[in-house]
C-alpha cells in the first residue's frame, strides 16, 4: 500500500502534495459503527485514490455536483492513522472555539447585559 500520511487539515501522498480534506465521524446509515468520512476539498487522486474507495455522485447532465469523499470503516488497514487525523482536526477546532469564545466575552461582558 501507498505511503501516506495523514494531517488534520489532509492527505499527503509519495509526492508529498497536500490534498486538503476535512474528518467526519458521524453516524452513517448502511456503514459500520465507527466509520469515518473524508471530504475532499478539491478531489482525491495519486496514492489516495490507490488506497481507498472514492466516492462521488456528480451528475454532469442535471448540474449536480458533489466532492469527492472516502469512507473508512474500522476493518480498514489506514483507520487508526485516519482516526489519529480525525482527533488532531477534533482538538484543533475545539481550541479554535475556545479562542474565539474567549475573545468575545472579552469584547461583551455578557454577566451585565441586563442589570439588575
Amino acid at each position: 500500500m501507498a505511503t501516506l500520511k495523514f494531517f488534520y487539515n489532509g492527505i499527503k501522498g509519495s509526492d508529498g502534495k497536500l490534498q486538503t480534506a476535512r474528518y467526519s465521524d458521524g453516524e452513517l446509515l448502511n456503514h459500520p459503527r465507527g466509520t469515518i468520512t473524508i471530504y475532499a476539498r478539491q478531489g482525491f487522486s495519486g496514492d489516495v485514490a490507490k488506497a481507498f474507495a472514492i466516492e462521488n455522485g456528480t451528475d454532469i447532465m442535471t448540474d449536480y455536483f458533489e466532492r469527492d469523499r472516502i469512507r473508512v470503516a474500522p476493518t480498514h488497514p489506514l483507520y487508526s492513522e485516519v482516526k489519529a487525523a480525525l482527533a488532531k482536526a477534533e482538538a484543533r477546532n475545539a481550541a479554535k472555539r475556545a479562542d474565539l469564545q474567549a475573545k468575545f466575552s472579552a469584547r461583551y461582558d455578557l454577566d451585565n447585559v441586563w442589570p439588575s
